[in-house]
């Protein structure tokens, strides 16, 4: 059955583009705050670790504790922050979060013993953390279905343009130099976003029509006939409120535990893939190749690949779909972590064997980072916003989002004992293992999303047939049978 907003749609009046993606990417800049606290650990765990930049001592065991520390206060606010969006919008529960990310650089850049510097990043966490929820689902709501995977993946670009900001300033400056330049992107981000427009989704949800009207023609253009998507947003919504349910119950849904499955998934191969160790520890693995590279310059070197990589994702992603950036993703990612393996264990073996080969570490990092970000680094956010109906979505959506942080604490903390235990090769044998998996994982679990509106998804979910734009079916996990997508 065809919505009167698709109608339009077909017609040609789906307005103007344009405010859509500057709205994305303003709600996207938080994703840039959220890149540098991410990329500030590699060119501040050298200085810290050996040069007392603080004043203070400072170990590696401490410094595995000051970086993970964020990924626990991500995991903490992933839940408030879906009360938030529901209490006092999308747009100000997003400005609210610069107040914690501002406090946490303050906490960094002051610090005066390691307790500081833990808190400081914990804070920082907090804020970039809730990002990750709360920015995919305001891009989710804005957008239109054609454009919709292009602005989901606006939140990972910006991640890794903030991570390789940290990177190129780290190496040029000091690190308390680089917490206060960082602690000034909170502060842009919170200019720039305060002028862009509520969600309508959430103006409807209040009962606020002639709001959600004026922030459908702020996005689609000032003549654009916003009364049939309007409709459909009340109908939406009624059906919502008729189906409001409680956590519990929401368990209970076809299309919530398939869409939890899928998102838990993602999340759990997005981080076991091992991308926060390589991030997090990319000096100390360049200086543990003996690449014949500055460490610093071949960490800068992945952060131009990672963006590159994130960049083209965002041309493809509504071409060529989902699933398809998601195996190849992560299929290549497994070779790279094997190139990786090999080469560790040749160095363990006999170090003489790979004098000549420290250009295979570099590649197989590169050739990592670059299919990260085309798939798994930008779409299993895209696909969180995506995925859960909104009547239940400030449940799961947190519950996915707290997973990942848990998992990104998990593996950055552990990575250093990991390296200890079973040798670089080791672990970079486990982590190509993993992403094997999650390439079989992506081939029979999960559907693809492309051009089908979010009211579309949940009928896919729940076992129906939906209609893709090009006239053929997409057939949801049904009984045995296999998704299929044309």
């Amino acid at each position: 059955m065809t919505s009167s907003f698709e109608v339009n749609n077909m017609a040609g009046e789906s307005g103007r583009k344009l405010p859509q993606y500057i709205a994305g990417l303003a709600a996207s800049g938080g994703a840039l705050a959220a890149g540098t606290f991410l990329g500030w650990t590699s060119p501040a765990e050298i200085p810290l670790v050996q040069n007392a930049e603080y004043g203070f001592t400072i170990t590696s065991e401490q410094f595995s504790w000051i970086g993970s520390m964020a990924n626990l206060g991500a995991a903490l606010m992933c839940f408030p922050i879906g009360i938030m969006m529901k209490l006092i919008g999308r747009k100000w529960a997003m400005l609210s979060l610069v107040i914690p990310l501002v406090l946490g650089w303050l906490l960094v850049i002051f610090a005066s013993n390691v307790a500081m510097l833990m808190v400081g990043r914990f804070f920082l966490g907090v804020g970039g953390g809730a990002f990750c929820v709360s920015a995919p689902t305001y891009t989710a709501e804005i957008a239109q279905s054609s454009i919709r995977g292009t602005l989901g993946t606006f939140f990972q670009l910006l991640v890794t343009v903030g991570i390789l900001f940290a990177y190129g300033v780290g190496a040029a400056v000091s690190v308390q130099t680089l917490s206060i330049i960082c602690g000034v992107i909170p502060l842009v981000f919170g200019l720039i976003f305060f002028f862009m427009p509520e969600s309508p989704h959430y103006f409807i949800e209040k009962n606020r029509y002639d709001d959600a009207s004026k922030s459908l023609k702020w996005l689609r253009g000032s003549h654009y006939d916003e009364r049939a998507e309007i409709e459909d947003l009340k109908k939406e919504d009624a059906k919502m409120r008729a189906d409001k349910i409680t956590f519990l119950q929401s368990l209970k849904q076809r299309a919530t535990i398939r869409a939890l499955i899928i998102c838990l998934g993602l999340v759990f191969f997005h981080q076991l893939s091992g991308i926060n160790a390589i991030i997090f520890y990319t000096t100390t693995i360049f200086v543990d190749a003996n690449t014949g590279l500055e460490a610093t310059d071949a960490t800068i070197i992945v952060g131009v690949i990672q963006v590159v990589a994130t960049l083209l994702a965002t041309f493809i992603v509504d071409k060529t779909g989902r699933r398809i950036l998601l195996m190849l993703s992560d299929f290549f990612m497994a070779i790279a972590t094997i190139l990786l393996a090999v080469y560790f264990q040749l160095k363990e073996n006999d170090p003489a064997q790979v004098e000549n080969l420290g250009w295979l570490s570099v590649l197989a990092v590169c050739l990592f980072i670059g299919m990260f970000s085309i798939g798994y680094g930008p779409l299993p956010w895209l696909m969180i916003g995506e995925l859960f109906a909104n009547n239940v979505k400030a449940y799961v959506s947190p519950l996915a989002g707290a997973f990942s942080w848990l998992l990104a604490f998990l593996v950055t903390k552990i990575f250093p004992s990991l390296r200890d235990g079973l040798g670089n090769a080791g672990v970079f044998w486990l982590f190509s293992g993993i992403s094997l998996i999650g390439t079989g994982f992506v081939f029979f679990v999960v559907p693809e999303t492309k051009g089908i509106s979010l009211a579309e998804i949940q009928r896919m979910l729940s076992g129906e047939k939906v209609r893709r734009p090009n006239g053929h079916s997409n057939l949801a996990m049904e009984g045995d049978e296999k998704t299929y997508t044309q």
